[in-house]
């Protein structure tokens, strides 16, 4: 069991280091068409793309530090660095959202001309990298919260992508740059939307909430009715780090041997 998970963190590490070195050379090459093309829509997408670089080697890092031992100073290891690195995702997106909102008030106000089909060319390939790298993540993001953070970057930029493409068509037949701006507000809020979720998973396992899913009450009704228990107390339920959750409490038993006593901790 253990050499399999092992097997599929190394896996997607490789896949996550693949996936970093493909983002960042699309980024330079969107940024500076963006600049030149003057399209806030491809620079925000490019923005965006840079932070998941950012998060796909945040990500990288937290599988790989997240398979050390634990040792006398931290006792369950280092799979609570997964959790720590994928609210710091979240909060990044959370943070380029609104400086999207910023610059797309300014272009309201002051609209620029915009060139329509470098964004509709930049923004066509932007679909399909973000669109296989999302493949690549999607099994491992169904079992770790961590790359499940990278993932939710790379969908939502495929997402925002298709946005910039439609702003693309509207500039390119209609002759006004308003759609760009427009785009750019749908890209933020699609954004805050793609990592609200992750942030409040996250914010819940650091604070040791109880697992999502979990009805605490079925597991005391549980304990409860296993043979020679009397009572449960302090029961907590936690998650340590994304698959790897916690059971502590304290149950009273009936006067019984040692063999029965295990019996029931079994």
């Amino acid at each position: 069991m253990g050499h399999g998970h092992d097997h599929g963190s190394s896996l997607t590490g490789r896949l996550l280091l693949l996936s970093v070195a493909i983002t960042v050379a699309f980024v330079a090459g969107e940024a500076v068409t963006g600049y030149f093309s003057n399209s806030l829509a491809l620079l925000s997408d490019a923005g965006h793309n840079f932070a998941d670089a950012l998060a796909l080697v945040l990500s990288w890092y937290g599988l790989w530090i997240g398979q050390r031992p634990s040792s006398a100073k931290r006792t369950y290891g280092h799979h609570r660095v997964g959790i720590l690195i994928a609210l710091i995702n979240a909060l990044s997106l959370v943070l380029i959202a609104f400086l999207i909102f910023w610059e797309a008030i300014s272009r309201f106000r002051h609209p620029e001309p915009v060139q329509s089909t470098p964004m509709i060319v930049v923004a066509f390939i932007a679909i399909l990298l973000n669109t296989v790298i999302s493949l690549w993540l999607r099994k491992a993001a169904k079992k770790d919260l961590n790359v499940r953070s990278a993932y939710m970057h790379m969908l939502g930029d495929a997402i925002s992508a298709a946005g910039v493409v439609v702003a693309g068509f509207i500039v390119a037949f209609t002759h006004t740059s308003i759609a760009d701006p427009i785009v750019s507000v749908l890209i933020g809020l699609l954004i805050l939307w793609s990592s609200w979720d992750v942030l409040k998973e996250s914010v819940n396992v650091l604070l040791e909430a109880t697992p999502k899913g979990l009805d605490i009450s079925i597991v005391e009704t549980t304990i409860n009715d296993i043979e020679g228990v009397l009572a449960v107390h302090d029961l907590h339920v936690w998650t340590v780090g994304s698959g790897m959750i916690a059971c502590s409490c304290h149950i009273a038993v009936e006067e019984q041997s040692v063999r029965s006593g295990e019996n029931v901790l079994r």
